[in-house]
């Protein structure tokens, strides 16, 4: 069955469309952190951050059904549930972060944080890291690494070492490679409207990092009267535990926040949220309306994911979770010379190389636990499950992994 599928995905979707795994995987239903397939296999969920507090969330679900069954329209009518949530969230932000803007994707948040720098700052150019992702529209592509847009990367764009890299690993070295880009930027008349960071470094592989590692950095973008975007689409709504936002645990204030995957529980929401100037001036400069990303449907949904997070302590659970896995993993890693990093639910492994994280991922997926990779090379094997992951779920995916790499030659 699975053979078949893939055929007419490939017939029907066109080349190059991405699955997990050696052998994908046919999923058909999800509760909690479990998914089944369609041979009615169970497979423990540990890289899936979208259904943040759980597939099929019963509360999520109830608020979800329950609006479209009353209401589903734009924004352009006057709705309390739209307000409510940005009541509740900017008050969960602090650092002047006072306004929303509703969108449906994290691209789509990105976006339009990159061009409200612009307006804002009346400058140009843009700086991110060389490992980054940011979604995939036109201007946001010109800050993702993974691919050089079509043309070559735009002159606005500059893309600096990543502190994954030797040069960049201390706050200074990290600092440098941004004071070069923004001379650059100036030197080419663009100046530096912001820049952009997931400010736990997720696509670059998260590696460890000091609280107050991007100040030099953040300080050499405002002298040049830049703005700081902080992407908080993967690390946000307590998934670090020890915080709600990446940012604070980075020690990072942000000018301009970006929010989306986990947002809404799978149902598309993303914002972008600013204090009064930046949103004055992107209001000003562009005619900007979301038909879907402010609907009625999508503030019950992030309204109902919100209370779940509090209701259930799911920030404090990722924490002692976190704490427990992390002892676990690093007590199984070293013959295969891979090291621990992240913390609450956000951990890694990272390998050698992309053919060891790639080994050991399909082997938990025969296990019966599905994972991820990431980071420059594909070598960080990538552990973000839905925030109901408990100590029982994660002494299945220990003991699972010592399986593996028990029948898994390590590299020599």
């Amino acid at each position: 069955m699975t053979g078949s599928l893939t055929d007419r995905r490939a017939r029907l979707l066109g080349p190059g469309v991405p699955t997990f795994y050696a052998a994908p995987v046919h999923i058909v239903r999800g509760a909690g952190v479990w998914l089944w397939d369609a041979d009615g296999r169970r497979y423990l969920d540990a890289y899936n951050n979208v259904p943040h507090v759980g597939h099929a969330h019963p509360k999520v679900v109830a608020a979800v059904s329950g609006q479209l069954a009353t209401l589903n329209t734009h924004s352009r009518y006057l709705h309390d549930a739209i307000l409510d949530y940005a009541e509740r969230l900017t008050a969960r932000m602090g650092h002047g972060l006072s306004q929303v803007l509703y969108v449906c994707t994290g691209s789509e948040a990105n976006d339009v944080a990159l061009r409200m720098a612009q307006a804002a700052t009346g400058q140009t150019g843009l700086i991110a890291t060389d490992a980054a992702y940011h979604g995939n529209t036109a201007l946001v592509s010109a800050v993702t690494a993974s691919r050089t847009p079509i043309g070559g990367r735009p002159g606005l764009a500059r893309l600096v070492p990543a502190p994954d890299r030797p040069g960049a690993a201390t706050p200074e070295g990290f600092a440098a490679g941004v004071r070069a880009a923004v001379a650059a930027l100036q030197a080419e008349g663009h100046g530096v409207a912001a820049m952009i960071l997931c400010p736990y470094l997720a696509n670059e592989g998260f590696p460890d990092l000091p609280a107050g590692f991007f100040g030099p950095a953040a300080a050499a973008v405002r002298a040049a009267g830049g703005l700081v975007i902080a992407d908080e689409v993967q690390p946000g709504f307590g998934r670090l535990g020890s915080h709600l936002w990446a940012h604070d645990r980075a020690g990072l204030v942000p000018d301009i926040v970006t929010l989306g995957k986990p947002m809404g529980n799978g149902y598309p929401v993303a914002a972008v949220v600013a204090g009064t100037g930046p949103m004055a001036a992107f209001r000003d400069r562009f005619r900007y309306f979301s038909t879907f990303g402010a609907s009625p449907v999508a503030a019950a949904a992030a309204l109902a994911t919100l209370e779940v997070l509090e209701e259930e302590g799911l920030q404090a659970r990722a924490a002692a979770t976190g704490r427990m896995l992390r002892e676990r993993l690093a007590a199984l890693v070293p013959p295969w010379r891979a090291t621990v990093r992240g913390t609450g639910l956000f951990l890694g492994l990272a390998f050698p190389d992309a053919a060891a994280a790639r080994a050991i991922e399909d082997g938990l997926r025969a296990e019966g636990v599905l994972t991820g990779r990431t980071g420059r090379d594909d070598a960080v094997l990538k552990i973000r499950p839905p925030m109901p992951f408990d100590a029982g779920h994660a002494d299945t995916l220990a003991a699972a992994l010592a399986r593996v790499l028990a029948r898994t030659p390590p590299p020599s």
